[in-house]
C-alpha cells in the first residue's frame, strides 16, 4: 500500500510538472519562437542559442526566467543589429517585465498586444526603424516605469492613454515624427511648478495625471499648440526643434511643420503585420496536451496498474521534451491559406509605380528573354511601349512558402529602393504583385551594356581600357558614397560584387541590388520545410554573406571589388584561391605591383595603380572600425586619379582612333 501511495505522490507531481510545462511555457516559447521567425538578419548570430529542440529557453541569449524557472521576466537583446518586425505574439508573455530592443534594426509597427503584458515595467525599443502610430493600448501597461521610443520612425498623435501611467517616471519620445499637440490639460488655477497638485486633480487628463513622471522629451518631433502647462518643469530642452508656440525655444521652419500640419490621422488598421488567427485557434497550439484532470485520472489508474502508469509518466516526460513542436501562425499550407491576411501600409508604395504581370509578360516576350539568373531570382530584359528598356527581377518563391513578413519584407524593400535616385544607382522603376498566379517582380531601369563581371571574365578581347576601368571605380565610389552618407538611413547593398555593377551604353556604372533577397528567401524556404528541419539559415562570421550586411562591409566589399577590376581574377576561384591572398604578395611592393595588372591591357598609369592599391589596404583591413568610410575613399580616388580624354589619348596612339571612330 505504502508504494501505492508513493507512486501516487510521484505521479502528481510529474502531473503538475508536465501541466506546468505544456501549458505555461510552451505559450511563452512559442511566443519567443515567433520574435526569432519575425527576425529575417542577424548578423551578430545572437538568436543561435534559440533552439527548441534541445535547450531550455531561460538558458538562451538575453531571456531571463524567474527564480523557479516557470516564467520569462526579461527579453533584453540590444546593440545586435537585428532587422525584422515585431511579432505581436510578444504579447502572450505576461510575467515579462523587461522588454529592452533598444539599437537594432527593426522595422514595421509596434503591435497593440504589448499592452496585454500587465507585468511589464520596462519598455525600450529606441534606436530602430519602427513606423507608424503608437497604440493606445500601451496606455493599458499599468506597472510601466520607462518607454523609450526614442529615434525611430513613429507618426500619428500621441495617444492620451499614455496619462494614465500612474507610475511612469521617464517617457522618451524624441526624434520621431508624431504630430498634434501633447495630450495634457488641467485648471489654470495651478501654478506651472505644481506637478504634484496637477497630478491629484480628478479633472486633469492626458499627462496631467502623471504624478510620477520625472523624465521626458518630446524634442524633434512635429508637435503644436504651447508646452502644457503641468509640464512646465522640465527641462526647455524636452520640447525643443517641434512646431511649438514658443519664441524661446528651437523650433522648426514654418516649411517644414505647414508640411506635417495636414497630415491625416493614421487609420486604426493601419498595421502592417499579418493578421493571425482568433485567439482559440492560437490557444490550440499554445496547449496542445491533455486536460490536468484526464492526466490526473491516468494516474490514479497507474496506482492499480503499474505498466499503464509506468506508460503515462513516460508519456508526459516525452510531451514535456517537445517543448519546441509549435505551429508558427503566419506559415502558409493548405488549411490556412484562406485565414491569411497581410495589411498593407497604402501609403509607403503610393508613389511606386505598380506594373501587371501582364504588361511585364508582354514587354520581356513571354518571359523567354532571360538575361542572368541565381537560386532565388531570375532577370528579364524587356521594353516597355512607349518607355524605356527593362530588367525585371522575378523572385523564385512558392506560394506556401511566402509567409506575410515575407510580404512585409518585400513592400519595404521596394519602398527602399524607390527612394534612390543618383546616377550611379540602379534605378527602380516599379514592382509586380499578384497572386494568381503568384508573382513577385521588380522593374529597374535597363542598362545595356550588362554587368561589369560579364566584361571582365567574358570578353573575348579587352574590353576595358585603363581609363574605361578607372572611371567605373570612380563611378563605383560616387554611388556608393551616395548610398552610405546621402541616404537617411544608408543603405548598403547586400552582395556587392561585379555582378552588381551594371553598365551603360557609355560604361557609366550603375550599382543594383539584386542579391537582397537571397537570405530572407532561403531562410523561409527552409523554415518551411523545403530544404530541411535544422532551423533557419545562418550567416557564418567573416562569411561574404557576413561581411556585405552592413556598411563597414560594403567598402571590404568596394577593395575587393577595386582588385578585380585591375587584375581581371575573380574574387575566388578553386585553382588560384583567395583574390586578396594572393594580392596580399604585391600590395605593399611598389616593385612588383606591376604584376597584379590584367595582361590583357596594353598600359596603365603606375601613379593610378599606387592609388587603388593604396585604397584596397585602407578597405580591407581586418579591423572594420578602422576601413575609411566612402566619402573620404571618394574624394581620395576623385583628386589622385585623372580620368580625362587628354590622359587617354598620351598614354595611347590607338585612342585617337578610337575618338574619331565614337565621335
Amino acid at each position: 500500500m505504502k508504494l501505492y501511495t508513493s507512486l501516487f505522490f510521484l505521479g502528481l507531481i510529474s502531473t503538475v510538472f508536465f501541466v506546468t510545462c505544456a501549458s505555461v511555457r510552451s505559450n511563452e516559447v512559442w511566443a519567443l519562437t515567433t520574435f526569432k521567425e519575425a527576425v529575417y538578419e542577424d548578423p551578430h548570430l545572437v538568436l543561435s542559442s534559440w533552439n527548441t529542440l534541445d535547450s531550455d529557453p531561460c538558458d538562451w541569449f538575453g531571456v531571463s526566467c524567474s527564480t523557479a524557472r516557470d516564467h520569462v521576466v526579461k527579453l533584453n537583446i540590444s546593440g545586435s543589429s537585428l532587422r525584422g518586425f515585431l511579432a505581436p505574439e510578444l504579447g502572450q508573455i505576461t510575467y515579462l517585465e523587461q522588454l529592452i530592443l533598444h539599437g537594432n534594426n527593426l522595422i514595421g509597427i509596434i503591435p497593440k498586444e504589448l499592452g496585454k503584458m500587465k507585468s511589464l515595467k520596462v519598455l525600450d525599443l529606441g534606436m530602430n526603424q519602427l513606423s507608424g502610430p503608437i497604440p493606445p493600448e500601451i496606455g493599458n501597461l499599468t506597472q510601466i516605469v520607462k518607454i523609450n521610443l526614442q529615434f525611430n520612425g513613429l507618426t500619428g498623435t500621441l495617444p492620451s492613454e499614455l496619462g494614465n501611467l500612474k507610475y511612469l517616471q521617464e517617457l522618451r519620445l524624441d526624434r520621431n515624427k508624431l504630430h498634434g499637440a501633447v495630450p495634457a490639460s488641467g485648471s489654470s488655477n495651478f501654478s506651472s511648478n505644481m506637478h504634484e497638485m496637477y497630478a491629484s486633480n480628478a479633472n486633469l487628463t492626458g499627462f496631467c495625471r502623471s504624478s510620477q513622471l520625472k523624465v521626458a522629451d518630446f524634442s524633434y518631433n512635429f508637435f503644436v499648440g504651447s508646452i502644457p502647462k503641468c509640464l512646465e518643469y522640465l527641462p526647455r530642452t524636452s520640447f525643443q526643434g517641434n512646431c511649438l508656440q514658443s519664441k524661446e525655444l528651437k523650433q522648426r521652419p514654418s516649411v517644414q511643420c505647414s508640411m506635417h500640419a495636414g497630415a491625416p490621422p493614421p487609420k486604426s488598421h493601419s498595421g502592417v503585420y499579418p493578421k493571425h488567427r482568433p485567439a482559440e485557434d492560437a490557444s490550440k497550439h499554445q496547449g496542445a496536451s491533455k486536460p490536468a484532470w484526464l492526466l490526473v485520472l491516468e494516474v490514479a489508474t497507474g496506482t492499480m496498474v503499474g505498466s499503464i502508469f509506468l506508460v503515462g509518466v513516460l508519456t508526459a516526460l516525452q510531451r514535456c521534451n517537445k517543448k519546441s513542436s509549435i505551429i508558427i501562425p503566419w506559415k502558409k499550407s493548405a488549411s490556412e491559406k484562406d485565414h491569411m491576411t497581410v495589411y498593407i501600409d497604402s501609403d509607403m508604395l503610393k508613389d511606386v509605380m505598380r506594373y501587371s504581370r501582364q504588361e511585364l509578360e508582354v514587354a520581356c516576350e513571354d518571359f523567354s528573354n532571360i538575361i542572368g539568373s541565381t537560386p532565388n531570382s531570375v532577370v528579364y530584359k524587356g521594353t516597355t511601349e512607349g518607355g524605356p528598356e527593362i530588367a525585371v527581377i522575378s523572385l523564385c518563391t512558392k506560394e506556401q512558402y511566402w509567409t506575410g513578413y515575407l510580404e512585409l519584407y518585400f513592400q519595404r524593400e521596394v519602398a527602399e529602393l524607390a527612394r534612390l535616385n543618383h546616377e550611379n544607382t540602379g534605378k527602380l522603376l516599379g514592382y509586380c504583385k499578384e497572386s494568381a498566379p503568384f508573382t513577385r517582380m521588380l522593374v529597374f531601369e535597363y542598362a545595356s551594356n550588362g554587368t561589369l563581371h560579364e566584361h571582365l571574365h567574358y570578353g573575348e578581347e579587352c574590353q576595358l581600357s585603363w581609363t574605361r576601368r578607372m572611371k567605373i571605380v570612380i563611378g563605383i565610389a560616387r554611388g556608393l558614397k551616395y548610398l552610405h552618407t546621402e541616404v537617411e538611413p544608408p543603405f548598403s547593398i547586400s552582395e556587392l560584387n561585379s555582378s552588381a555593377v551594371y553598365l551603360t551604353e557609355d560604361f557609366l556604372p550603375k550599382l543594383v541590388d539584386f542579391e537582397s533577397w537571397k537570405t530572407i528567401l532561403e531562410r523561409s524556404a527552409k523554415n518551411s520545410g523545403s530544404v530541411g528541419s535544422q532551423g533557419a539559415v545562418c550567416v557564418l562570421p567573416n562569411s561574404l554573406e557576413a561581411r556585405h550586411l552592413d556598411i563597414k562591409g560594403n567598402v571590404y566589399a568596394f577593395g575587393v571589388l577595386l582588385l578585380e577590376i585591375i587584375s581581371g581574377r575573380p574574387p575566388y576561384s578553386k585553382d588560384k584561391g583567395s583574390l586578396v591572398d594572393w594580392a596580399g604578395d604585391y600590395l605593399e611592393m611598389p616593385e612588383v605591383m606591376s604584376y597584379m595588372v590584367d595582361p590583357e591591357l596594353k598600359h596603365f598609369r603606375y601613379d593610378d595603380l599606387k592609388v587603388i592599391c593604396e585604397t584596397v589596404n585602407l578597405c580591407i583591413n581586418p579591423d572594420p572600425d578602422k576601413r575609411p568610410s566612402m566619402q573620404e575613399l571618394c574624394s581620395m580616388l576623385e583628386s589622385r586619379i585623372d580620368t580625362s580624354i587628354n590622359v587617354e589619348l598620351k598614354a595611347s596612339s590607338l585612342a585617337w582612333a578610337e575618338l574619331a571612330l565614337s565621335s
